[in-house]
């Protein structure tokens, strides 16, 4: 599997409100996931980039809609994380009502990268997610993070358990990827499926 050949990889914009969105006139990927997941870890492992993109051992570092452009093509979204942060409940409720706003309305979105730790199971907030994006027919891309905590059985085991909970919206196995950001793996394989939705099959 080819992975492109990373030209430029830029941060563009903090996006706070609707109204701060750019012009839609380049796909976009948005990246979603549980706080700590290690989204920010993936992106900059994606993109060959070490600080691209801000990394903390602190949960709830991307409080808005964070555009990278990649390669003047593409646009990369680091959406705020949902789940636990030290932050105060008027201020989660801001962000995932701008969350939401993009994940509903955004013309140009071409799909979303749903990350989930591969050690856990999906919680109520996974699964209104998995919900909205089936009724707004939305590609997912679902990723389970941190491949290299987990050894080859329980992988199988855990993702078995995975796929029984999400039965109702009809995921299957074959859809996840393991990825793991400290050793690469899974890079190939989620770049092959980003490229079908930034250029096509």
């Amino acid at each position: 599997m080819t992975i492109p050949k990373i030209i430029s990889a830029e941060f563009i914009l903090s996006v706070h409100t609707p109204g701060q969105l750019p012009p839609g006139d380049r796909p976009e990927l948005a990246f979603l996931g549980r706080s700590n997941v290690g989204k920010s870890s993936l992106i900059n492992a994606l993109l060959g980039r070490k600080k691209l993109v801000r990394t903390s051992s602190k949960p709830g570092c991307t409080r808005a809609l964070n555009f990278f452009l990649i390669n003047g093509r593409w646009y990369f979204v680091d959406l705020p994380g949902f789940g636990y942060a030290a932050v105060s409940k008027s201020l989660k409720a801001e962000w995932g009502a701008l969350a939401m706003d993009y994940l509903t309305h955004r013309e140009n979105l071409a799909a979303v990268v749903l990350l989930q730790d591969g050690r856990r199971l999906p919680g109520p907030e996974e699964l209104f997610l998995w919900e909205h994006f089936r009724l707004r027919k939305l590609p997912v891309i679902p990723v389970l993070t941190k491949a290299d905590k987990l050894k080859q059985g329980e992988r199988a085991r855990q993702l078995k358990n995975i796929v029984e909970a999400l039965a109702p919206w009809g995921v299957k196995g074959e859809d996840f990827l393991w990825f793991s950001a400290v050793t690469h793996e899974g890079r190939a394989r989620l770049w092959a499926r980003l490229l079908e939705f930034l250029v096509g099959p």
